[in-house]
């Protein structure tokens, strides 16, 4: 076929990337190779994808000493020797990971185990990689010998460029990122986090699967196109993928029995069988559907989820504790809220303050019906939650990512403050979590005028029309916080407080008022969701509840 054969077995290959005519590919400039990768312009020729893999690999900045294939060929024989290549044993880092065979041949096959154990020989720093396989596997279809593609592997491990995340080589590393997706889920797939929280005792160890659902149980046409575009574009392409897989499973199997006792075995089963139900191109096209956050903001998520496992002393692979774990039935008691509503809105929260315990830190009954209690009780605890159960029994509440001392910055007019991660959510009669909106209300903070007497605020979802470009760098309101040192200038403006009052706005359209005695509040919905405001436009408050996080 051509010079990139040796490893591959052609009946199980895709026919269409046998017959193409030989292109070539010249252009440099990067929004034109991150347009070509997702339009599969070298998906179709295999002589072309392995020349494209060659280029783009060779360009990866890494350390200066990075083992080359003259290493490969120095130190495969002293490692390998006599034995039987499918037999020999994997490193520990790959944690029992599958090893896919894609479409390679016999020779390929044991080839992968090969290179992995040179790998692992060269790179003593890795402790946790499961996706290598997977990489290795893929890159020998298109590489000349083992040596090239043990060189290819090498340099994208040894990447040195602190802006490019390529392959998570620490637990770490791993676990963090399996705690972003859990974030990024709970944002942009909610009605699939919804299922999972309903048919899983422990979410995390659901999305903890998410680099083998595309290291491991994707097809190989459907890993290449994505290997393609990862690449050029680096990490959050997984992300996005990966997004989209857990999209179309809840699309394809919403309604419909569980076909294992198991909701993680059903979605390894339907990326298995994907090409059933949905094409490469349009997984991609869903994919890039997603209005993710820029690099950045995701960088800096990975960042805070790596911090909190640091503080924890999770740093090597142990299970992490479960929901469940975190609400202790014996040790929870709210007024409010049950012990499992309490895990369902620990589920909604981000991952790295769910790894920490509920700790009530007010409650009207007892500490009574005073604004300046509350706040002299909540301040100094970042995050918190507010609960509140109205005299109609409606519950409703909200995350608030911000310490309350906050309000203090702006003196004593009203400012508001808070960052993206803030939600309200309502859990009676029915329960629905709303998306976070921008407060825009400047003449509260310029005045010191009280809302009363006003229009609510106005405000604006994150629209796919109100959002910028994605260059690296953009900022959005999502994270701008104290305790990811960003400007203050460009926080989100989610609450705000004063001796007179408080206010929290949602999503959707909703805004939540509460008066100074903490007996009385009212609500504002511009724009429900599915016409369902949070609770009633006015009401009684019947218990109101303040809870910190404890490590």
């Amino acid at each position: 076929m051509d010079e990139y054969n040796r490893f591959v077995d052609w009946d199980k290959m895709d026919v269409t990337v046998q017959s193409q005519d030989v292109k070539e590919l010249t252009c440099t400039e990067f929004q034109e190779l991150k347009q070509l990768a997702r339009q599969g312009y070298w998906a179709k020729n295999h002589s072309l994808r392995a020349k494209v893999y060659h280029k783009l690999i060779s360009n990866i900045p890494c350390r200066t000493v990075t083992p080359d294939a003259n290493v490969y060929r120095d130190i495969v024989v002293k490692i390998v020797g006599k034995r039987n290549s499918s037999s020999l044993p994997l490193p520990e880092f790959v944690d029992n990971s599958l090893v896919p065979t894609y479409c390679l041949n016999a020779e390929g096959i044991g080839a992968v185990r090969k290179i992995i154990l040179c790998i692992a020989n060269q790179f003593p720093d890795i402790s946790f990689c499961p996706a290598l396989p997977s990489v290795i596997a893929l890159l020998l279809h298109y590489s000349k010998d083992e040596a090239e593609c043990f060189e290819q592997v090498c340099r994208i491990l040894a990447c040195n460029d602190p802006s490019k995340r390529l392959i998570d080589q620490t637990f770490l590393a791993f676990e963090s990122s399996c705690m972003t997706f859990g974030d990024l889920v709970n944002k942009y797939c909610q009605a699939a986090h919804k299922l999972m929280v309903a048919v899983s005792e422990d979410v995390l160890e659901v999305y903890s699967d998410w680099q083998r659902w595309l290291f491991g149980e994707l097809p190989m046409v459907y890993i290449a196109r994505v290997f393609d575009v990862f690449l050029v574009e680096g990490y959050k392409v997984l992300y996005r993928v990966a997004l989209a897989l857990l999209k179309f499973f809840h699309k394809v199997r919403a309604g419909q029995p569980m076909e294992s006792d198991s909701i993680q075995q059903d979605i390894r089963a339907f990326v298995r069988d994907i090409a059933k139900s949905v094409s490469p191109e349009r997984l991609l096209e869903k994919a890039f559907a997603i209005r993710l956050f820029s690099r950045k903001e995701i960088q800096l998520l990975q960042m805070a989820n790596e911090k909190a496992l640091q503080q924890k002393g999770i740093t090597v692979k142990q299970k992490r504790q479960n929901v469940h774990l975190a609400v202790h039935a014996e040790n929870f008691k709210s007024e409010i809220v049950s012990v499992k509503e309490m895990r369902d809105i620990w589920s909604w929260i981000p991952e790295r303050f769910a790894l920490c315990q509920p700790l009530l830190l007010f409650t009207t009954l007892e500490h009574g019906c005073s604004l300046s209690r509350f706040y002299s009780h909540s301040e100094g605890h970042e995050p918190t939650l507010l609960l509140i159960k109205t005299t109609a029994k409606e519950v409703c509440g909200a995350y608030l990512s911000t310490d309350w001392s906050e309000r203090r910055r702006g003196g004593n007019k009203l400012s508001f403050f808070g960052t993206g991660e803030c939600f309200v959510f309502r859990l009676q009669p029915e329960v629905e979590r709303y998306e976070w909106v921008i407060i825009k209300h400047p003449e509260l903070a310029t005045t010191g005028s009280e809302p009363e007497n006003h229009a609510p605020p106005a405000s604006s979802t994150l629209s796919s029309g109100s959002i910028p470009s994605d260059p690296s760098d953009r900022l959005s309101p999502f994270l701008s916080a104290r305790h990811f040192n960003l400007p203050s200038k460009t926080a989100s403006m989610f609450m705000a407080g004063s001796s007179e009052c408080i206010i929290i706005g949602g999503g959707d359209g909703q805004a939540l008022y509460l008066d100074a005695d903490l007996n009385h509040g009212r609500t504002s919905h511009c724009n429900t969701f599915n016409n369902q405001p949070l609770c009633s436009e006015s009401f009684q408050i019947s218990v109101l509840e303040v809870w910190g996080f404890r490590d």
